[in-house]
């Protein structure tokens, strides 16, 4: 798979690639610093799941989503965020993008995150998912203000 990483931190996009360095199949075609050139970069590139930071100066990660969904909606996009899912993770998901990943939990699963959505799957962390599904049974108490 062939990875296009944009992130502002040349610390972490360091850091992202030295992660799925030792992927047999994972391989980063591209590195951006910000939006506009990730998408410049997106579409010179030949690339299959781009890893995307959710604040960047410039073009917002959400921004940069939208406008990538619109050239190339059959590419999956993965949004990594330093902030916490419960905040944003459902705003990228309606927005397009294939998943949402906290920076704190990238080590563990990311090249796992990767595989899942370059597969057509989503990818959310499984404390979302049980969050989400606690929320969506039928049984869920919730308060009167989310009812309405």
């Amino acid at each position: 798979m062939k990875i296009l990483i944009a992130d502002d931190h040349p610390v972490v996009r360091h850091g992202l690639k030295q992660m799925l360095t030792g992927e047999p199949d994972m391989l980063v075609v591209g590195e951006a610093k910000n939006g506009n050139e990730a998408l410049e970069l997106a579409r010179k590139l030949d690339w299959d799941v781009a890893i995307l930071d959710y604040s960047m100066p410039g073009r917002s990660g959400l921004e940069l989503l939208g406008e990538i969904k619109r050239e190339f909606p059959q590419r999956p996009v993965l949004i990594l965020s330093m902030h916490p899912e419960e905040l944003h993770a459902r705003r990228v998901l309606k927005a397009g993008a294939a998943g949402y990943m906290n920076k704190e939990s990238a080590g563990g699963e990311l090249a796992a995150a990767i595989r899942k959505v370059a597969g057509g799957g989503k990818y959310v962390s499984a404390a979302l998912a049980e969050r989400l599904a606690v929320e969506l049974a039928p049984d869920a108490q919730k308060p009167p203000h989310e009812t309405l």
